[in-house]
């Protein structure tokens, strides 16, 4: 084992090369291979991800992914340190080192505020044999902390979610305990991976190892610090029970039909001097006890050549030049539109609660407009349904305005938009429904065509009758112009040839429709309508006269 993790430290090292705490020197330096940009994207580094994988060392050998990913300012880069310390040490059992030497590797520093951004390698891949003594690489990855005041949530669910893809082991930096707002996060980010995931099946794990690490562990007397106290308490965290909320038991599968395998260390606090000291550096010195005891533990447990998760996509193991392609095809998906924005709590209710009030009052515009021209209601003139429409849109935007919603005006107002906007669709539904029950909508082209006919052949027994043959004979020709128009409309309907002749005719009737025919059979619809409306009173009228 020694000897497969001192190929990595081979080849010379200049002067001013850090030392590990072992005394040899700490090759290579953290490398950021995504980088987070000024308008909230993320762009993938090809160059130097290339450097560190395609390596004639590195390219063909099967590697393993150590990722570490969690809320900012948790002590993520730190913990990675002491991993890198352990690689450098080859493993050997004093790789802590000495008392007084400083931490180095990834960057990290006390305080509230954010240190890394996007996603780091270190540069310099390690080696060792697995049981079966075949060599492979193992890559450690730092990660933008995430919910720091500067980044949305799809900045955290992108480098959650591509660390999560990417890495063959990730480990879920947590604070003091699981709580449920832990999970909520867990779900979203890894479901947003997994929408990246075009090729999973939807029945195997879309990803390989989850680490949850629970730092600053206070209650030892409830459950012992290290992996079998985090056994008990993510047990307890992810038991799905029927007394749940079904919404509670939906995370708990969803987190479960996520991962291979799901395991839990608990960490004690590495003392108030790493804490509250800002010139503290590392030193093994100021670090309690009980933490160095459980770093001796977890870190081995992780790296140890046979615990090491190679990393698998679709049950295949593959090597670090297949890495780099699938590291390139995943950014550019998240690059590109094809996933949803992904939302916060607040976001996601509050667009649920107003596409409701959206939907009631799409309803109640329907359902007010069905009685008044749907279904089997006769007939209602334009102008008149366009005055019904006004009245039912202004009922429904009240409706929506009276509805109790969250997110405030502002947030409301794309969805009353919106509601404006799909109204407005369904009433040209209600106009073409109510226009197919008029006599020349529903077969307009034959319709006009034969009234053209019928006033034609009007016209030219007018014209013959007071003598004036010339006109006669001209509306004769027309009257046959159209006979046959109309002959060559129900031929060509019924053939199904030369269709683009029926699209001329039909074309010609809509002129002839709208610029001639369409007021007067409005006029006479009008006057028959009250014609209608005049022999009911007038029989209503007689009817009463015979009952006094």
């Amino acid at each position: 084992m020694a000897e497969s993790f001192r190929r990595s430290l081979e080849g010379g090292h200049p002067p001013s090369s850090p030392v590990s705490a072992t005394g040899a020197p700490l090759k290579g330096e953290p490398i950021q291979i995504v980088v987070a940009t000024d308008d909230h994207t993320f762009d993938l580094d090809e160059a130097s991800l290339e450097d560190i994988l395609l390596r004639p060392d590195v390219r063909n050998k099967k590697v393993a992914i150590v990722s570490v990913a969690g809320a900012f300012r948790k002590g993520k880069s730190f913990l990675l340190d002491f991993f890198l310390r352990y690689l450098s040490a080859c493993g050997s059992p004093d790789w802590l080192g000495n008392d007084d030497a400083p931490l180095e590797g990834f960057t990290w520093r006390g305080g509230s505020e954010r240190d890394t951004t996007g996603i780091l390698l270190w540069s310099e891949p390690f080696f060792c044999k697995t049981r079966s003594g075949e060599e492979v690489v193992i890559l450690l990855m730092d990660t933008q902390g995430a919910f720091d005041s500067e980044s949305t949530v799809r900045d955290c669910a992108t480098i959650f979610a591509l660390s999560t893809m990417i890495s063959s082991i990730q480990v879920y930096n947590l604070s003091q305990n699981i709580q449920e707002d832990d999970l909520q996060h867990l779900q979203l980010f890894t479901e947003y991976g997994r929408l990246a995931l075009e090729d999973n099946d939807n029945v195997s794990k879309p990803f390989q190892a989850l680490q949850f690490l629970v730092r600053d562990w206070s209650f030892p007397y409830e459950a012992e610090y290290g992996i079998k106290g985090g056994r008990k308490i993510l047990d307890r965290r992810l038991q799905v029970s029927d007394k749940q909320h079904q919404e509670l038991q939906q995370i708990r599968r969803h987190i479960s039909s996520c991962f291979d395998n799901i395991s839990c260390f608990l960490m004690p606090h590495p003392g108030l001097r790493v804490a509250t000291n800002p010139h503290f550096d590392g030193r093994l010195r100021e670090i309690e006890v009980d933490f160095r005891e459980q770093l001796q533990v977890l870190v081995p447990m992780v790296l140890a050549p046979e615990n090491i998760v190679l990393k698998e996509i679709n049950g295949v193991q593959i090597t670090a030049q297949e890495l780099v392609e699938y590291f390139k095809a995943y950014m550019k998906i998240y690059q590109g539109e094809e996933l949803p924005e992904p939302k916060t709590m607040l976001q996601a209710t509050a667009e649920a609660n107003n596409l409701t009030a959206v939907a009631n009052a799409k309803n109640q515009y329907s359902k007010e407009m069905e009685e008044i021209c749907g279904g089997q209601k006769p007939y209602l003139h334009p102008d008149s349904l366009d005055r019904e429409h006004l009245r039912c849109l202004d009922r429904a935007i009240d409706l929506f305005h009276s509805t109790r919603k969250m997110g405030g005006p502002e947030f409301s107002k794309k969805f009353e938009d919106q509601l404006q906007e799909e109204i407005a669709t369904m009433y040209e539904n209600f106009l073409k429904h109510n226009e197919s029950k008029n006599l020349f909508s529903a077969a307009r082209t034959p319709a006009v065509l034969f009234s053209m006919v019928v006033s034609f052949y009007v016209v030219a027994a007018v014209f013959g009758l007071i003598g004036i043959e010339s006109l006669a004979n001209v509306a004769n020709l027309c009257m046959f112009i159209f006979l046959i128009l109309m002959a060559t409309w129900f031929y060509v309907r019924y053939s199904g040839e030369h269709r683009h002749i029926s699209q001329h005719i039909d074309q010609l009737a809509d002129i002839l429709w709208e610029h001639a025919l369409s007021g007067l059979y409005t006029k006479m619809a009008e006057h028959g309508v009250k014609q209608a409306l005049q022999h009911q009173q007038k029989k209503q009228q007689t009817q009463q006269k015979k009952r006094v």
